[in-house]
């Protein structure tokens, strides 16, 4: 009996061994990438203080939804609170105590919002900059006019923490924390669109959507969301789209409501956000949602 009871006891420090083994490496594997240094070739914009840029920088602001994770006011606070997942905070963008406003050069900006890599050349943590990548330099440069003008707000958010279920999904491939890793930073700017009621223009306001809906805007589970997390719309002619018109596609987006009346639940779909857009804008973008082949959902 023991002997058994000794054997056991072995056993079970062997694992016991392994599993700090494994969560050290998933630490030191992480850390690897979360501190690594991005030397980033920042393009210039055009910043100013004309009110007009400084309205539009606003209206891209706001019907983007940086406000989902930086606040309403844009100070900043808590974008995931989980011990096992981690402690997630936005940056406060204001210049009051605590804002990243009050030391933030344009270069900073650029880098930030474009390349998803902070000031000290360390990328970003669940900032969507690959989304953002794609902003004109026009649009960038108004994003930061407006950002530069907003009132000081004293809040000075916490550090982010990513805890070990947070540090091993992200190591496996299930979540993205780093736009910067998978941006190419060298790469020659992508050439955006004029506005206007274009197909064209309407697939560069919709690479905002892809953060959810994949990039073929088929839907599915969106990784690294809760188990009961609702999978994303299918948004090609397999998905409900394909039965709407344009006219309930912009009340849908205008008020929540489907035209099979269902309501969307914006923790989900900011729909309060994509509302925000011009009619022009919306018009745009379903004409490009009319142009996607049909996929079978989930394939993103």
């Amino acid at each position: 009996m023991r002997k058994v009871l000794k054997w056991m006891l072995m056993v079970l420090g062997a694992l016991v061994g392994l599993v700090i083994v494994a969560v050290a490496a998933v630490y030191f594997l992480t850390n690897l990438r979360f501190n690594e240094k991005y030397d980033i070739p920042v393009e210039r914009v055009a910043v100013s203080a004309d009110p007009a840029v400084i309205v539009q920088g606003k209206h891209i602001v706001e019907s983007r939804g940086c406000a989902d994770c930086h606040g309403e006011n844009l100070a900043g606070g808590a974008v995931i609170e989980d011990p096992m997942i981690g402690y997630l905070y936005a940056l406060n963008l204001t210049s009051g105590k605590g804002g990243h406003g009050a030391y933030a050069t344009e270069a900073d900006y650029v880098r930030a919002i474009r390349h998803g890599v902070g000031a000290s050349g360390k990328p970003l943590r669940l900032m969507p900059a690959e989304e953002y990548y794609y902003l004109s330099d026009a649009d960038l440069g108004a994003v930061i006019s407006y950002l530069k003008t907003l009132p000081p707000v004293d809040n000075e958010p916490p550090r982010t923490r990513i805890g070990p279920l947070g540090r091993f999904l992200f190591l496996t491939g299930q979540i993205d924390l780093l736009s910067a890793e998978v941006i190419d930073h060298n790469a020659p700017r992508p050439v955006a669109p004029p506005p206007g009621v274009t197909a064209e223009y309407g697939k560069y306001l919709s690479v905002g959507c892809t953060g959810c809906h994949g990039k073929g805007f088929s839907g599915g589970k969106i990784p690294g969301t809760p188990p009961d997390w609702p999978p994303a719309a299918n948004l090609t002619p397999s998905g409900n789209l394909a039965k709407w018109t344009e006219g309930d596609f912009l009340t849908t987006l205008r008020t929540g409501l489907t035209p099979e009346g269902k309501q969307l639940n914006s923790d989900y779909m900011p729909w309060k956000n994509f509302g925000k857009m011009t009619e022009d804008e919306l018009k745009a973008t379903w004409m490009f949602l009319k142009t996607l082949p049909a996929k079978e959902a989930g394939t993103r």
